[in-house]
C-alpha cells in the first residue's frame, strides 16, 4: 500500500523537476532550422546581389579580369542605354499583355476545369485527368514543332496571340485548383444547392472566395513562367515590334560586342515585377501548397 502510494508522488516530483529545468533552460529567439536556412538563403541571394551591383558598373569594369566584386562608382550608363532604347517600352508592354492575359485565362479556365474534376463525376473523368497530368511529363521540345504548325495554320505566328493561345490553360493550374477544391467541405455547396443556386453560381459565390490562396498561387506561378519565357517567343516571333522583354534583351548581345552593363540593367528591370509578385503572394503561396496536398 505504501509503495503504491509513493509512485504518484515520485512521478509528480520528477515532473516538477523537469518543468523547473525546462524553465531554466535558455530559449533561443529563433528556430534551430534558421542556422541552416540563413546561410542557404545568403548563397541563393548572391546572384541577385551580383546582378544589381553589375548593373551600376561600366562595361570596362564588368569585362575586367579578375572581375570586380564591388563597383568603384555608380555608373548608370547601362540604365540610360536600356531606357533610351525606343523599343524597350514596347517590349515591356508586350510582356505585360501576354502575362496578364495568360494569368486571367488560367484563373478562369483552370477554375472551371478544376471544379469539374473535383465535384462532377462523368464518364472517363479519371482517365481524362490522368492523361492531362501525363502531359506535364512531356518536355516542351517534343511539342514545339506541332505547336508552331498549329499556330501557323491559325495565322498567329509573329503576333502576341502565338504567345498567349498555347498557354491559355495549363495542366498544373487545373491540378492545383482541383486539389484545393477537394479540401473544401461539401456542406457549404450542398446548402447553396438547396437554396436553388446553380453550379456556376456556387463556384462564383462560395468556392472561389474560399480559394484565394490557390488562385494567388496559380496567378504567381503562371506570371513567372510567362514573363520569363524565352524559348517559345524566340521561335514564334520575328519582328522586333512583337518582342517580349526577354527576347528584346538578347538584342543587346552581339557576335563581336556585348553591352554587358545594358544587359545587367535590363535584367534588373525585368526581375523587379517578378520579385514584387512573389513577395506579395508569398503567404498565400505557402498556404495553398500546405492545404492542397502538395506537401513534401
Amino acid at each position: 500500500m505504501t509503495a503504491t502510494s509513493a509512485r504518484p508522488g515520485t512521478t509528480s516530483a520528477r515532473a516538477t523537476r523537469s518543468a523547473v529545468a525546462e524553465r531554466r533552460r535558455p530559449r533561443l529567439p529563433f528556430s534551430l532550422w534558421h542556422l541552416l536556412l540563413t546561410p542557404l538563403a545568403l548563397v541563393f541571394a548572391v546572384p541577385l546581389v551580383w546582378l544589381v551591383l553589375s548593373s551600376v558598373m561600366s562595361n570596362a569594369e564588368i569585362n575586367r579580369f579578375p572581375p570586380a566584386l564591388w563597383p568603384s562608382g555608380i555608373d548608370l550608363g547601362g540604365y540610360r542605354y536600356v531606357l533610351g532604347n525606343a523599343m524597350f517600352p514596347r517590349w515591356f508592354v508586350n510582356s505585360l499583355i501576354v502575362s496578364a492575359v495568360t494569368v486571367a485565362a488560367n484563373l478562369v479556365l483552370g477554375s472551371l476545369a478544376g471544379y469539374a474534376f473535383a465535384r462532377m463525376r462523368f464518364a472517363g473523368s479519371r482517365v481524362l485527368m490522368g492523361l492531362m497530368l501525363a502531359t506535364m511529363a512531356v518536355p516542351f521540345q517534343l511539342t514545339m514543332i506541332p505547336t508552331f504548325l498549329v499556330m501557323k495554320k491559325l495565322g498567329l505566328i509573329d503576333t502576341l496571340g502565338a504567345l498567349i493561345v498555347p498557354s491559355l490553360v495549363t495542366p498544373f493550374a487545373v491540378f492545383l485548383l482541383r486539389q484545393f477544391f477537394l479540401s473544401l467541405p461539401r456542406e457549404l455547396e450542398e446548402a447553396a444547392w438547396i437554396d436553388g443556386c446553380s453550379r456556376l453560381r456556387v463556384l462564383w459565390r462560395i468556392v472561389l472566395p474560399l480559394s484565394r490562396p490557390a488562385l494567388a498561387t496559380v496567378a504567381v506561378l503562371t506570371f513567372l513562367t510567362t514573363w520569363n519565357d524565352l524559348t517559345w517567343p524566340l521561335i514564334a516571333i520575328n519582328h522586333d515590334t512583337q518582342y517580349t522583354l526577354q527576347l528584346g534583351l538578347t538584342t543587346f548581345q552581339g557576335q563581336h560586342h556585348t553591352q554587358w552593363a545594358a544587359v545587367m540593367a535590363g535584367n534588373v528591370i525585368t526581375v523587379l515585377p517578378v520579385l514584387l509578385a512573389f513577395l506579395g503572394a508569398q503567404k498565400t503561396f505557402i498556404q495553398s501548397i500546405t492545404s492542397s496536398g502538395l506537401k513534401g
